[in-house]
């Protein structure tokens, strides 16, 4: 089985950390990005946070195939 690694996503609105974030969950990425805003707007941590994600958080080599678990099959 292969490990899942962490990358920002293609898929993105600002830097692609929340999309990133979803797809290593495999989690619809509004989720995440609702929780990031009210993070940011009740207590200021999620503006710091999201900043420090976009600098570690590495982009997604090109050719990278995202493949998600199923379990409906």
């Amino acid at each position: 089985m292969a490990t899942k690694k962490l990358y920002k996503s293609k898929n993105k609105m600002v830097s692609g950390v929340c999309a990133g974030i979803a797809e290593f969950f495999n989690i619809d990425p509004t989720i995440i990005r609702v929780i990031w805003a009210i993070l940011a707007l009740c207590f200021g941590t999620g503006i710091l946070a999201y900043v420090i994600c976009a600098l570690i958080i590495p982009e997604m080599p090109d050719g990278t195939v995202i493949v998600e678990d199923r379990d409906d099959v």
